[in-house]
């Protein structure tokens, strides 16, 4: 039997990584397009309640499994998916997977219970943005589509840190790919924890087009095509 997910919280004081910066001048006058994938009837209609009920903001579509999402979501065209993990019919990361190369500018922010290694990382390799957790609060949600917006990916507090750790570990190039820099690590471990390019840039004290050239080194080291999955092939790398 399965056992329902906890609805999205709230109150909780659970934190969203990146998203300093972000203002509500930088929302669309229509408000951002959002659709739902979640099973739980119930968390379904509340997150479209909240959107619905806030400046800024669009459900579009609501979608209680995963077949049906990757038949529909193509004709509804949202700039922003919330995708559950855990689904019937297919799981939220094969979601992704398969819908990514036919929505590229769409954004998928997963939202589940999962907070393990191999969902987080599997999750960023096939295409999503970002990974929140269920628990995080109404606030920090509206926080972390804001930032999708502006070009940044959220993380949950507690999964930026278990990300982080992979970058604290000494790791062995793969022997078919060249060696990040120092500076390229830097980076990256920056992009992990969800920081758009200006971000990193003034953290580093160095300029958005700079920190736009060592991306793309990265990428190209990597073999990879988006900051998820650059962050996802390193943390898989590692020991």
């Amino acid at each position: 039997m399965k056992t329902r997910p906890p609805k999205p919280h709230a109150t909780s004081p659970e934190q969203v990584t990146g998203s300093a910066g972000v203002t509500p001048a930088k929302i669309p006058a229509m408000g951002i397009k959002i659709s739902i994938v979640e099973d739980d009837a119930e968390a379904r209609e509340m997150l479209a309640d909240w959107l619905n009920s806030t400046p800024g903001f669009r459900c579009v579509s609501k979608h209680g499994d995963g077949l049906s999402a990757v038949k529909e979501l193509p004709g509804v065209a949202p700039e922003v998916v919330l995708m559950d993990i855990n689904l019937p019919g297919m799981k939220g990361i094969e979601c992704v997977r398969q819908l990514k190369p036919d929505m590229p500018q769409t954004q998928f922010l997963m939202l589940t219970i999962y907070s393990d290694s191999n969902s987080i990382f599997q999750a960023l390799e096939a295409g999503a943005i970002g990974y929140l957790l269920k628990r995080t609060s109404r606030d920090e949600l509206f926080a972390a589509l804001r930032l999708v917006q502006a070009g940044g990916s959220p993380i949950s507090s507690g999964i930026a840190r278990r990300v982080a750790q992979v970058f604290q570990k000494p790791r062995p190039s793969a022997p078919d790919e060249e060696t990040l820099s120092e500076r390229e690590r830097q980076v990256l471990d920056l992009l992990s924890h969800g920081h758009p390019e200006k971000q990193i840039a003034d953290r580093l004290g160095i300029s958005p087009h700079t920190v736009h050239t060592y991306i793309r080194r990265i990428y190209e080291k990597l073999h990879v095509h988006s900051h998820a999955q650059a962050v996802a092939k390193y943390a898989e790398q590692s020991p």
